[in-house]
């Protein structure tokens, strides 16, 4: 499977932001994250239920907040890839500044099972990118395909 990540540019930008925050950008890969996006209309990030992870001990299910963080994860990287497509042509200097103002506003989570399975697929497409706010649908699979939870998102932009 393609993964948006081999774009050089994009690589360049990610990889500027991970030299800026260093440990700060941690959260994703601590929850041991991957990224699996196969382009910029989709995010996905798979992860592995771990131990830490359970939220209900008697059915070993998966937290709601680390759901909620891989659905606001998810929606953000979907947004930072259509920024990032927005201002491609323009100057390094200048899509750093366009990408640095993402940041969550809104989450709206809906769980709709126990989250049970050995490892989850978080997904996320954008519903509408304006000038100052992005809206995005997510969702969350578990290994056998089933939804767990879906979100919508609003993230700034600009």
């Amino acid at each position: 499977m393609a993964n948006v990540l081999d774009d050089p540019d994009l690589r360049r930008l990610v990889d500027y932001f991970h030299s800026m925050m260093g440990e700060a950008m941690i959260f994703p890969r601590l929850l041991g994250a991957i990224n699996e996006s196969p382009d910029f209309d989709h995010a996905r990030l798979r992860f592995p239920m771990q131990e830490v992870f359970i939220g209900n001990i008697a059915y070993r299910t998966l937290h709601g907040a680390i759901i909620c963080a891989m659905l606001d994860e998810a929606g953000g990287q979907i947004v930072f890839l259509n920024v990032f497509r927005q201002v491609r042509d323009q100057p390094f200097e200048k899509q750093v500044k366009r990408a640095s103002k993402i940041g969550s506003i809104n989450l709206r989570i809906d769980y709709l099972i126990p989250g049970v399975g050995k490892e989850f697929i978080a997904s996320a497409y954008l519903l509408r990118m304006g000038n100052k706010v992005a809206v995005t649908r997510m969702e969350l699979h578990n290994d056998e395909g089933k939804l767990i939870a879906v979100g919508t998102g609003t993230y700034t932009v600009g």
